[in-house]
């Protein structure tokens, strides 16, 4: 059930997870991997139903136990050359740093001298009180606030500003401590037996499939819960073994922007969780060439030789032990979605892919992080503090230090930008819900700047100048303090920081974005529509590639300023006459709109959606009116000022309804104001046949709005074919038009076999079939309850965003 390095296949993902087929490959391919083996995440499966490791398992860990001490000459809980192995999940789709690791494993008092003998007694207590905190963690639960407060306590008592400044006594003196925060905290001793260890890590390894952060990171990137993660153990390789070691992250191109270059960083003297975690400030890789000559060589080849074996950019995890390098991963690199497109362009035009492959490589759904907004360089603002770009994109918002925050001024509308000295996995929660990452340590390779860059979201990291006082809900910036709510502007892309809203411009798209969508132009069988309510925005569409417009929503034009007084005086007419001389203006002023944008779409077909929203939505409110009617009683006002005044609110309280989304609008408005119909059908075919007289090709699509019955279709058609008809022939023009009804009613959606034979195309409103049909107010479900629907498993996605299947 156990598979070795070097039994293991590419191919094996689904099974051994992405970590441990990464380590199989790069065996076989002949590269320094440190060995090791990988129990499957069948395992795992089987651990959650039985609750405990079979006794197969346990047997068959204690025979490649012994396998890999015959490899390496080292004894597992052996007290003169002790095998110490990491113990790591790897999940078959990326989840990075969701789930735990334990390192060091294989150390107690008597290994710990055998570690000492190796590389030195102050590096052996540092591995062993790491080991011990990190094991006291996960395995037993116990809180990283005691240890932290164990080990800050340590270096006030002898004026210690960093571990590295304690000596071998004080250090000892940490690790016999931490023992006891184990015992007092976790409710049972640190165990002493190896074997022990190891089941208890693996075990815990496997919990951890089940930890918050993991589910509500699957929750967010809709990752199935029942895949299991595998789990590695593998022989420790130490980049903390004094100055001829390192520990580092490389990738094979930039993350930020494509560029085909070995980027990364990589500390001295130091252990995975140390660069991961931006507790120091890391090297750029590239120094690696002055600082390792004797590696640098191997190392560039063992990129070279991974990317062009997975065909994509790579991200690699590295030791150097002793001036040994060492490969502990390989994955596909996170990028941002610029740095996605360039990478897959350049890989067509080095042959390394085909065009299709690059398509299928970049997610729809990133696409829209492209247009990422930026500083306007025409501001003149100096920034108060400057940090690494991390990920690109500039963001204002309130600061926030914690995810409840986050998530409040996130349900408020507002934007928070979450500042802390670091992040960790326990705030994925708090990331999701912000519009940008502001931490004081840290670098590219961060928590902070991996976990944005796959959000899209801007992201400055290790920003020195920033101090958190996280009880007083405080950033400091020398002595400028800046408290909870207060704005700030953050530059992914220059690390730089502002105080308060900085004007911003929209990002513009890069000549690969534009080849990469010539590509799929060639092979997609798809059309995109616009949604545009003005000319300009018609303009726009065409600009970035739309071939036509799918919905235009004629009422948006009436709701500016100079022509919502003409709305309301039609509303208010008492008579035919009087209404028509207001829907004769109206008929003017959306003839030129509809000229405008047909024009702008020429060669390409426009949907006009019939007026469809309440009628009250026009007018003004009642409480506002019923305000000031009682102002005017109580000066005195009489005569037609006051019975104007009166006549609007008697007006408004007729147009007033219970539930004005399913009250009078869409074609039910039209079939009580047929005249409303024929003003706006003249000025689409008024335009229409305007542009077609002067060679312009058109293709006017009307639609029918919030239809439910056939009989409804029937009678507004009649009024729309008989209105199209009559000016065509005053034009002496003919225009080749179409009629459609627009789906957003369930009765029209079961009953659309009866309306398809009176109309010429459907369209679907889904916000309106989404909330219809679930009972749900698209108004008020997210803010009240839906959220927590989905977080409660009730649903697994916003119903507003997706489409039910069932």
């Amino acid at each position: 059930m156990i598979v070795l390095f070097n039994e293991g296949k590419e191919e094996m993902v689904d099974r051994l997870g992405l970590k441990g087929a990464s380590l199989s490959t790069m065996a076989s391919l002949g590269l320094p991997v440190p060995p090791g083996f990988i129990l499957p995440n069948d395992i795992c499966i089987d651990y959650f139903r039985d609750k405990k490791l079979s006794q197969q398992v346990v047997d068959e860990l204690k025979e490649k136990i012994r396998w890999l001490e015959g490899e390496t000459g080292y004894g597992f809980g052996d007290a003169e050359r002790p095998l110490l192995v990491s113990v790591r999940s790897g999940a078959p789709v990326p989840m990075p740093g969701m789930m735990d690791t334990i390192l060091n494993l294989g150390l107690n008092t008597k290994t710990v001298a055998g570690l000492a003998e190796r590389g030195g007694e102050w590096f052996a207590y540092d591995c062993f009180r790491r080991f011990i905190q990190n094991f006291g963690e996960i395995v037993f639960g116990v809180d990283r606030a005691y240890f932290e407060r164990i080990l800050d306590d340590m270096k006030n008592e002898v004026g210690a500003d960093s571990v590295e400044k304690l000596d071998i006594k004080e250090l000892k003196m940490v690790a016999l401590f931490f023992r006891g925060a184990v015992k007092r905290w976790g409710a049972r001793e640190m165990p002493d037996d190896v074997m022990e260890q190891l089941i208890l890590a693996i075990e815990a390894v496997f919990r951890s499939w089940e930890n918050t952060r993991a589910v509500e990171y699957r929750n967010l990137y809709r990752i199935p819960h029942d895949l299991g993660t595998s789990v590695t153990i593998e022989t420790m390789v130490y980049g903390n073994l004094g100055n001829g070691s390192a520990v580092g992250l490389a990738t094979t191109r930039d993350p930020t922007t494509g560029e085909k270059r070995l980027s990364g960083e990589y500390l001295m003297n130091a252990q995975g969780d140390d660069i991961l975690s931006g507790a120091r400030r890391p090297r750029y890789v590239r120094e690696l060439k002055d600082e390792f000559p004797e590696i640098y060589p191997a190392f560039v080849d063992a990129c070279d030789l991974l990317e062009k074996h997975y065909r994509d950019a790579q991200e690699i995890e590295f030791t150097v032990e002793n001036r040994h390098l060492y490969l502990l991963q390989t994955r596909q690199a996170s990028r941002t979605v610029s740095s996605a497109i360039k990478i897959a362009v350049d890989m067509v035009n080095e042959g390394l892919i085909t065009r299709e492959e690059a398509i299928q490589r970049i997610k729809p759904e990133t696409l829209d992080q492209i247009l990422h907004r930026y500083i306007d360089p025409k501001t003149q603002v100096r920034s108060i503090a400057r940090g690494i770009t991390a990920s690109p994109g500039a963001a204002s918002g309130r600061v926030v230090f914690d995810h409840a925050m986050a998530e409040q001024f996130q349900q408020s509308g507002e934007g928070a930008i979450l500042v802390k000295v670091e992040t960790t996995t326990e705030d994925v929660k708090g990331l999701a819900a912000v519009q940008g990452i502001l931490t004081a340590r840290g670098g590219k390779t961060s928590h902070a700047a991996v976990v944005a860059r796959g959000m899209g979201k801007p992201c400055v990291t290790g920003c020195e100048a920033v101090t958190v006082e996280i009880d007083k809900k405080i950033m400091n910036i020398g002595d400028l303090a800046i408290r909870e709510g207060d704005l700030i502007t953050i530059d992914g892309s220059t690390g730089r920081v502002f105080l308060g809203i900085v004007p911003m411009r929209k990002g513009t798209i890069s000549p690969e974005f534009r080849e990469l969508l010539s590509w799929t132009d060639a092979v997609r069988s798809l059309k995109v529509r616009a949604n545009v309510d003005t000319p300009g925005e018609a303009k726009l569409a065409r600009d970035f590639g739309a071939e036509g417009i799918g919905l235009c929503r004629t009422e948006q034009m009436l709701m500016a300023p100079d022509r919502l007084p003409i709305v309301r005086a039609m509303i208010m007419a008492e008579s035919e006459e009087e209404r028509g001389e207001h829907l004769q203006k109206l008929s003017e002023i959306q003839k030129q709109d509809f000229i405008e944008i047909l024009e702008a779409m020429k060669g390409f077909p426009v949907t006009f959606r019939l007026l469809d929203p309440p009628l009250h939505e026009f007018m003004p409110t009642l409480d506002s009116q019923l305000m000031e009617l009682a102002v005017m009683r109580s000066q005195g006002i009489k005569g037609e000022e006051m019975e104007n005044k009166e006549m609007l609110v008697r007006r408004i309280r007729s147009l007033r309804e219970a539930n004005p989304m399913m009250g009078l609008r869409g074609c039910r408005l039209g079939i009580l104001f047929p005249d409303i119909i024929e003003m706006q059908v003249e000025a689409i075919m008024e335009a229409s046949c305007a542009l077609a007289g002067s060679g312009v090709e058109v293709f006017p699509e009307i639609l029918i709005p919030f239809v439910g019955h056939v009989n409804e279709v029937c009678r507004v058609r009649a009024t729309i074919d008989k209105t199209a008809m009559k000016v065509m022939e005053g034009r002496g023009i003919k225009v080749a038009y179409s009629v459609g009804a627009l789906i957003e009613i369930p009765r029209a959606a079961l009953t659309a076999g009866d309306i398809a034979r009176e109309v010429d195309f459907f369209s679907f409103g889904t916000n309106d079939l989404t909330q219809t049909t679930f009972g749900f107010s698209r108004d008020d479900a997210e803010s009240k309850f839906l959220y927590n629907y989905i977080d409660k498993k009730i649903l697994t996605d916003d119903p507003f965003d997706t489409i039910d299947e069932d």
